[in-house]
């Protein structure tokens, strides 16, 4: 079922960018950076590869795909960033996440460029990382820029390996693929640990008053 929905989107993303060229890289590439998970490492190295047969000029798709992630992470931020005061409203009304609404507030403020550029570096996680940054309000202008040289680095990287591998650029999937699994894996796993330890405090908090 997974492998027949990769390939749809595999062949959507082959038949936008065949029919479109640069501007079909830059729709794509914005869709990723806007919380929809279309492949970059799809996009990419297709685009590497047309490179190779002498469709795309190498320098300008890599600032055709930066600026569509730069600007499909602006509408993922100023979604959140309107979202962010409404949503902290709720969570007050639930104690049992504003704590860590908190926690991850000071994190971001703290850590939150870093956040943005090395998310924009990891698969699925460069997808939704604009999220947290509207949400807890990294500076526009910061958050841009970082956006934009992680994305450079990271559509240099895919269509390197496209224009390296020719007609083979397909091989790369399944490498990246192994690798998102992993992710989705860790992410899934801290999600589940992470609601374990709420209850459990919870269980044992509700224990020692009872005592």
């Amino acid at each position: 079922m997974f492998s027949q929905i990769l390939s749809a989107i595999s062949l959507f993303i082959l038949g936008i960018i065949s029919k479109i060229g640069y501007f079909g890289v830059f729709f794509l590439m914005a869709l990723e950076s806007a919380n929809i998970p279309i492949p970059s490492e799809i996009i990419m190295p297709f685009s590497g590869f047309l490179v190779a047969s002498g469709r795309f000029s190498f320098w300008l798709l890599i600032l055709i795909g930066s600026l569509g992630n730069l600007f499909g992470s602006w509408l993922s931020y100023f979604l959140a960033f309107f979202a962010g005061q409404p949503l902290k409203q709720w969570i007050k009304k639930i104690p049992f996440f504003e704590d860590d609404y908190y926690k991850a507030e000071r994190f971001f403020q703290k850590h939150g460029s870093a956040s943005v550029f090395w998310g924009r570096l990891l698969p699925i996680i460069r997808t939704f990382i604009s999220f947290p940054a509207g949400i807890f309000r990294i500076p526009f202008g910061r958050f841009s820029l970082l956006t934009f040289s992680g994305s450079f680095i990271w559509s240099a990287f895919l269509a390197f390996i496209g224009l390296e591998l020719g007609e083979n650029w397909q091989f790369i999937q399944q490498y990246f693929r192994k690798f998102d699994y992993v992710i989705l894996i860790v992410l899934v796993g801290l999600v589940f640990y992470y609601i374990y330890s709420k209850v459990a405090y919870k269980k044992q908090k509700n224990y020692d008053e009872k005592k």
